[in-house]
């Protein structure tokens, strides 16, 4: 496997330095999946964009929660797992939904559950699902603007687990015990 940089504030390209820096005031550190997208800051500020855009996108943090981990877990991601667990619980998300989604085991809440399978169903299916797929989740009492809101978190996840898989990033000390 290549070896990727972990960049520091000061040592990352110019266009990321101010990116790592927003990142270490918001969060108090700079996590090292910044510090490896650091090289390219068109991903990193394309990751930072979609980040702030699919949290606006009509769900609330356990909804968020459930499309981010299902992608994580999907995708096999090292990193996002646990640092999409600690992030759940500064958040307020329920602490079953993160066990579930890793055990593969269906979600309590029924609504939850059907945007666990429809994100699922997306991932796996690469965005090719049949009508049926997408009326379960519309009958659950999501929108059609949930249906592209699902997409979009697709391609928030995509890049940092592919980022992570090629470039082996280490787990920030912080989200170890969530690993």
């Amino acid at each position: 496997m290549a070896k990727f940089t972990l960049h520091s504030i000061e040592s990352a390209p110019e266009a990321s330095q101010s990116l790592l820096q927003g990142a270490k005031e918001q969060m108090g550190m700079v996590p090292n999946l910044f510090a490896v997208m650091a090289e390219s800051p068109q991903l990193l500020e394309a990751y930072q964009t979609i980040d702030g855009l699919f949290q606006k996108a009509g769900f609330n943090s356990n909804e968020l929660t459930v499309v981010w981990q299902t992608i994580n877990v999907f995708h096999h991601c090292h990193y996002c797992v646990p640092a999409h667990t600690a992030i759940a619980k500064t958040m307020g998300v329920d602490d079953d939904i993160t066990p579930s989604i890793k055990a593969g085991e269906a979600l309590e809440d029924e609504k939850l559950e059907a945007l666990r399978q429809f994100t699922t169903s997306m991932v796996e299916h690469r965005g090719d699902v049949d009508d049926d797929t997408v009326a379960a989740f519309l009958s659950a009492g999501y929108e059609q603007r949930h249906v592209l809101a699902v997409v979009l978190g697709i391609a928030h996840k995509t890049m940092s687990n592919y980022t992570n898989h090629l470039a082996e990033t280490p787990i920030d000390e912080p989200f170890k015990k969530f690993a």
